[in-house]
């Protein structure tokens, strides 16, 4: 009973375990009990309790099953203590200074010295249990997402007038022996890495849901009765939030997945015949084969038979996720029905699930606009550490990473994660670093018998290898590879089929200026003639002098428009106004009959070259590795459509350095090309490899028609094979192997850096975490802070806007905790930061005043 909803006076437990503002307690034993029924389960569900079969390397019996949930039960332990009790009983005289996970291991180890503690019978109970006991305790105690780390020694828990410790203790232990009344020694539960990893994960989501009133209201007196209450109401739980889907199953033919008028393509007619055994696939096809539809049906056909019950998909940036997350919640409609999942857009700050909105409301909750009060429905969406609990979710690849790196709630997030297929796009898109993350993830998640998918157009042998775990080819073995090509780890060669995708043969022309005049110039005489011209610059400093130099050439009416006048389109926008220009975008550049009929100038950042549906007459692009070129150039002629004379073949302008690329072995920061060495003597840049860079420029030199896909392969080969690259730099003498070691250099540490923050489940469970986790990232240097706007801001396109996030090249930039003071001024708004001003208007964020040499150092080469 809910004391105070029924207006009674509370009944004070001889120890709480959850209390509210208003008095109400909720019994430490009811909580515990809580706890470990939603362990027990999560642990019943099928493709858990395989996996933790898995991880013990033996089958798990009941028995087994009753100790691990019984362990679980005291994962607060610590707060028996009256230093916890008292944070919640101010009539307790003693410090409340007790940290109840830590004081839980201290409680066990005071106990195994001293006989008459009243809590030796626990101990006992579990020295019967074998050796892993110890390890698992230490996983469950640290279900607040960071390993306990005991202090040397400890005080001795004094008398309190007011509270009854032993009967606590008695209370406690009644409740514990009622729910598992047969805890006998049976076969030593099994002292695994893997497994004590793994139960960390599920003792900490448990204790997530176990917590929430929606789901287990207070009870000050629990009976003998409540272990089946709350196991009651843990099964009831797991299926409200989507954890426990029981029977429901998707449709897993392919008209399900992408619409009854489509029929599948090369690509997803590899995956939808790939060994659903495979754990591991990457398939590689060319932009606009219909990638996400093949995951997707992966996802339902590994879903059908039991292997899975989620679904991550994980894209490089927020702009993809929110692209992508339409896109998908209609096919999980198509796949279930009247029971289709929400997908969750799993970015944080953004409440979104379904087509539902969330508000942020005090006491943790969350108000959706499309009922009245919560939905516990929606739990996983409402908070970013659980966003991996979710039955489908849409987000950046960062939430997937962060199950792998040695930070808070990691555990939690493994395990969520490895009931899903987890799905990786662009994965030519990470760096070394983010390599070397996901290469651990994915080993642990395979190893923990998840299922993963990854995807890309551009993908190198290099970069393959090393995620598949297969030797690197000799250059010739490596263009002469299949594409397009489904990949499976394990396997020496891949399953193939011929693309039947639209080929397309670009006209390419390198151009010697990166001008934005000379820019700007060239694209409106092609506008002019009615094409409708994509220009896609390497930072938002050259997209944004682009859109001035159109402006004064008097073309602002061929502009992008929104909201009555020109903008363009880049990172540093509020989301709510990139969603504003992403609609604008595709609507000017519309894949189909209904664009406008007259020609148009699209500019913008490297945020035009994916995820949008867009299909240009004629491509303007800064130099850019091949691989990034190809991503662009899928921006081109996508879809056969009417054009206008001189544009009805397509045709890419590259811009390239006026100097050429020698200049920047310094070396020097050009549009985003080469490096920059800011004042720590690191190397920093966007497109460092010069080495591919020339080779890139080298293929346009040599063969000016590029036939895409059929050439695909041998161009990113030719450009990112190793024996390719030494060979350029041999060609180009001593200043680009210095370079090149350089860089190199870059990437030994970016991986080291990596390995230091590792998370790795086949070792023993660490006995710490970093200090900070903000200085443990899943990309180097792209943390950015946030920016809270006061309710009722309203940007420059008409929206209201909530919060923006601060180029994290801009360092030395203070963000308050609280909303900013802004100031309407013509074109937008005006914010500081310190000692900087910004203003946000129609070209996005620029700093108008800055005074610290950190920011003007930061931001002089890295204005991307």
């Amino acid at each position: 009973m809910d004391c105070q909803k029924e207006g009674l006076k509370p009944h004070k437990p001889n120890a709480w375990g959850k209390a509210d503002p208003q008095g109400g307690f909720h019994a430490l034993e009811a909580h515990s009990m809580d706890v470990a029924a939603v362990f027990e389960a999560l642990c019943g569900l099928p493709v858990i309790a395989s996996h933790l079969q898995l991880a013990a390397g033996r089958p798990l019996a009941g028995g087994d099953m009753a100790r691990m949930a019984a362990l679980v039960y005291l994962h607060d332990l610590g707060k028996l203590e009256p230093g916890f009790q008292a944070k919640a009983r101010p009539d307790l005289a003693c410090p409340a200074d007790v940290n109840h996970s830590v004081h839980g291991l201290l409680s066990l180890m005071r106990a195994s010295q001293a006989g008459s503690d009243p809590l030796r019978p626990i101990v006992d109970k579990l020295a019967t249990w074998g050796e892993g006991v110890e390890e698992l305790m230490m996983a469950i105690f640290a279900h607040h997402g960071r390993p306990v780390e005991a202090p040397a020694t400890f005080r001795e828990t004094p008398d309190v007038a007011g509270y009854d410790r032993k009967g606590a203790i008695a209370d406690y232990l009644r409740l514990w022996t009622i729910a598992w009344p047969d805890l006998e020694a049976g076969s030593p539960l099994p002292a695994r890495s893997d497994l004590v990893h793994l139960v960390a994960g599920l003792a900490a989501l448990a204790d997530w849901i176990g917590s929430d009133r929606r789901f287990f209201d207070f009870v000050a007196d629990p009976g003998p009765g409540y272990p089946a209450r709350a196991r009651q109401a843990a099964q009831d739980a797991l299926r409200v939030i989507g954890l426990d889907t029981g029977a429901a199953r998707p449709a897993s033919d392919f008209a399900s997945v992408a619409g009854a008028r489509f029929a599948p393509r090369a690509a997803q007619r590899l995956v939808g015949s790939a060994d659903l055994n495979s754990a591991l696939v990457l398939l590689e096809a060319e932009t606009g084969s219909g990638k996400t539809e093949a995951a997707l049906w992966r996802y339902a056909l590994l879903h059908a038979a039991g292997l899975v019950s989620g679904l991550y998909f994980a894209v490089p940036t927020r702009a993809a996720a929110r692209q992508l997350h339409r896109r998908v919640n209609e096919a999980m409609k198509r796949l279930f029905g009247g029971d289709a999942p929400e997908a969750v857009l799993a970015i944080p700050g953004q409440l979104l699930s379904g087509e539902a909105t969330g508000q942020r409301l005090p006491g943790f909750e969350t108000r959706w606009d499309d009922a009245e009060g919560t939905r516990p429905a929606r739990w996983a969406a409402e908070h970013a550490t659980r966003y991996l609990a979710a039955r489908v979710a849409v987000g950046t690849v960062d939430q997937a990473l962060m199950a792998g790196l040695r930070i808070k709630h990691a555990h939690l997030r493994g395990a969520a994660l490895n009931r899903s297929l987890l799905v990786v796009d662009e994965v030519h898109s990470s760096d070394a670093y983010m390599t070397e993350i996901l290469t651990e993830l994915l080993d642990g998640h395979l190893a923990a018998g998840g299922h993963a998918m990854l995807m890309s157009a551009t993908l190198g042998s290099r970069a393959r290898s090393r995620l598949l775990k297969l030797p690197l080819p000799g250059l010739a073995d490596a263009i002469a590879a299949p594409y397009p090509a489904l990949w499976s780890r394990g396997a020496d060669k891949p399953d193939t089929e011929p693309a039947d995708g639209k080929a397309k043969a670009v006209a390419m022309t390198a151009h010697p200026t990166m001008d934005p005049s000379e820019t700007a110039r060239l694209a409106l005489v092609a506008a002019r003639q009615g094409a409708r011209v994509l220009v896609v610059r390497n930072t938002v400093a050259a997209a944004c002098a682009t859109f001035d130099a159109v402006v004064a050439a008097g073309g602002a009416d061929l502009l992008l428009q929104v909201a009555g006048g020109p903008a363009l389109h880049h990172s540093r926008f509020a989301a709510e106004d990139r969603h504003v220009l992403d609609r604008a975008v595709e609507a000017v550049l519309a894949p189909d009959g209904e664009r406008p009929p007259l020609g148009a100038v699209v500019i913008g950042s490297q945020t035009l070259e994916q995820s949008l549906d867009i299909c240009a007459d004629y491509l303007i692009t800064d130099l850019c590795p091949v691989d990034v070129l190809l991503q662009r150039l899928g921006r081109l002629h996508r879809h056969d459509l009417p054009r206008p004379a001189g544009f009805r073949d397509p045709q890419c302008l590259v811009l390239c350095p006026e100097d050429g690329l020698d200049p920047l072995t310094k070396p020097a920061f050009v549009n985003g090309l080469g490096a920059w060495k800011p004042a720590d003597g690191s190397i920093q840049g966007i497109y460092l490899d010069l080495a591919c860079l020339s080779l890139t420029e080298g293929l346009i030199a040599s063969d000016p028609l590029w036939q895409i896909p059929a050439m695909n392969r041998e161009l990113v080969e030719r450009a990112t094979h190793p024996d390719a690259q030494a060979a350029e730099i041999a060609r180009r003498g001593a200043a680009w192997a210095d370079y090149q070691a350089s860089t190199i250099g870059r990437d030994i540490s970016q991986r080291g850096q990596a390995q230091n923050w590792l998370l790795r489940r086949n070792e023993r469970f660490p006995e710490n975490f970093p200090g900070k986790d903000e200085i443990v990232q899943t990309r180097l240097g792209s943390a950015g802070p946030l920016v809270t706007f006061p309710p009722g801001t309203v940007g420059p396109f008409g929206s209201e806007i909530t919060q923006m996030t601060i180029p994290a090249h801009w360092r030395g930039i203070a963000v308050p905790d609280t909303p900013v003071t802004i100031e309407i001024v013509e074109g937008g708004l005006r914010f500081g930061l310190g000692n900087v001003t910004l203003f946000y208007g129609r070209a996005g964020l620029v700093i108008t005043q800055q005074v610290t040499d950190a920011v003007c150092d930061a931001i002089r080469g890295a204005n991307t």
